[in-house]
Parts: C-alpha cells; structure tokens; sequence
C-alpha cells in the first residue's frame, strides 16, 4: 500500500466512522434503544474512530510502518465490523469473532512499540 493510500484509508475510515456514529445516534436509534444494543453500537463506533486516527498518525510516518498499520487495520473491520452486525441483526456468533479484531488492535500496537 503506497503511503498516498494508507491516507485515504484512514480517511475513509474515519469518513465511516462518523457517518456509522450520526447513522446510530439518529436513523437507528429507536431499534439499538429497543433491542438493547446501543452500548454495542456506540463501542464499535469508539474504537473505530479512535483507530482511525490512529492510521492517520501512522500514514505520515516515514516509512509508513505498514505491519502495524495493516493490523490495526483489520483489526478495526472485524472488531468494529462484527459490533455493527451484532447490534442490527443480534445474531450472537458475531460476538464472538468480536476479539479476534481486537487481538489484531492489540497486536498491531504491540508491533508498533517493538519497532
């Protein structure tokens, strides 16, 4: 990935983010308030905007440091992907792939501080 794209990555990311965060707050409401799966919602949304972020900072550095950047990265998609899809459909296994984003997250910080 050329250092141009990790930039659009992140800003699209970020772009998502937002647009799943005011998605939740206002169009879906009612159906995260009535099923429960606000708090669900609003954790994928965190750590996505959070981890956005993040790859922003990471997409300046020089060189990008890609192995971490690539794991936050697909950390982020199944971590907060699988909240999203848990909160709207309550199909449970989603939950539990839920982790193996956030063993990705971690493992791409833990890249980054041994770099």
């Amino acid at each position: 990935m050329s250092e141009r794209l990790t930039k659009r990555v992140a800003a699209l990311l970020g772009f998502f983010g937002v647009l799943f965060g005011a998605f939740g707050a206002h169009i879906l409401s009612r159906h995260l308030e009535r099923s429960g799966a606000t708090p669900i919602w609003q954790t994928g949304v965190l750590y996505h905007l959070f981890h956005a972020l993040v790859l922003l900072v990471l997409s300046g550095w020089r060189p990008v440091p890609r192995t971490a950047y690539n794991l936050i990265l697909a950390g982020v998609i199944v971590f907060s992907g699988s909240l999203y899809t848990l909160a709207l459909t309550n199909i449970k296994w989603f939950g539990a792939i839920t982790p193996l984003g956030g063993l990705c997250i971690l493992a791409g910080w833990l890249v980054l501080a041994l770099a």
